[in-house]
This record gives structure tokens, sequence and C-alpha cells, in this order.
């Protein structure tokens, strides 16, 4: 049986709504127990950009995924985000909510008066809401992107895609 196989295209479009604007953006795919990454990178950073009107973009991020089963440049930590690639062929237009830890007082006051921002240690805690709710976070901006996803081999794999 030929097994199933999710291609995305991946584009980072644009963010809003943070308190500073020269910003960059570091991103990574992860992929549950039953899939393969066959092909394309799994993390990168974009450029920093300060633009009038905040715009972050990258180049086409291609990657190929398989199932048999169903601080560079960027040094202060703006929030952190995820989203659930959608299992549905065709271009998508997702905003990804970000967040930050606001941490102790001491930590608070650090944010406060040196710009320096509580850090998960673990991030698995993005992704993964088994420990994410004894966080005490903040909202920060949103991020947008598209994704472009094309699915191959599920009906062979009797799977059924609507």
């Amino acid at each position: 049986m030929a097994a199933a196989e999710v291609h995305l295209i991946g584009t980072l479009v644009g963010a809003s709504e943070f308190p500073k604007s020269s910003l960059c953006c570091k991103w990574s795919l992860v992929v549950g127990q039953d899939w393969t990454h066959i092909e394309g990178e799994t993390s990168g950073q974009t450029q920093v950009d300060i633009p009038l009107v905040l715009l972050l973009t990258t180049g086409p991020t291609p990657h190929h995924l398989e199932s048999s089963n169903r601080r560079a440049l960027c040094n202060e930590l703006n929030g952190y985000g995820f989203v659930h690639i959608p299992t549905t062929p065709g271009l998508h237009e997702l905003e990804i909510a970000t967040w930050r830890p606001i941490g102790n007082l001491k930590e608070q006051l650090w944010t406060y008066f040196l710009g320096v921002t509580p850090q998960l240690k673990s991030l698995d805690l993005i992704y993964n809401p088994l420990d994410r709710f004894r966080l005490v976070t903040c909202a920060m901006g949103k991020v947008q992107v598209e994704i472009s996803i094309v699915l191959r081999n599920f009906a062979k794999s009797g799977i059924e895609v609507n």
C-alpha cells in the first residue's frame, strides 16, 4: 500500500500587534509520531525586518512528509506560537497568535527595566499542551503565514479527505 504524503510550501507573510516593529522569526516544523519528514528544512529564521509597515517575508519553504500510518540576529523574545497544519489541500492563510511567559516578580522587573524576557526551558511546551496550562503568559502579536498543501496517495491509503 502506498504511503499517504503531504507536500506543503509555507511562506511567512507578516506580523502585527507586536510592541516593537524590529522583528525576525525563528520557526520549526514539528511532526507527529506517525509522520516521517522526507525533505525540506525543519527549522529556520528570517532576516530582521525594520519596516514602516511590518512585513516579514521568507521565500517559499517546501516540505515533504510521509506517513504509512494515518539568538543569532534575533536576540529578543517577542513571543511563542504554533499552528496545526490544515488537513485539506489548497492555499491556507493562517494567523498565529503569540504569547510569552510573564515570569515571577524579579523577571517582570528585568523585562520592564532591561527588556530581558523570560524564556521557556523546554520548547516542547509550545506545541504540547500537557504542562502548558501551568504557565502564566501575556498575549503578544500575531504572525500571518500562507501554506499551500498538496496531498498524495491518501485515497490509495484508504484515507478520505473532504
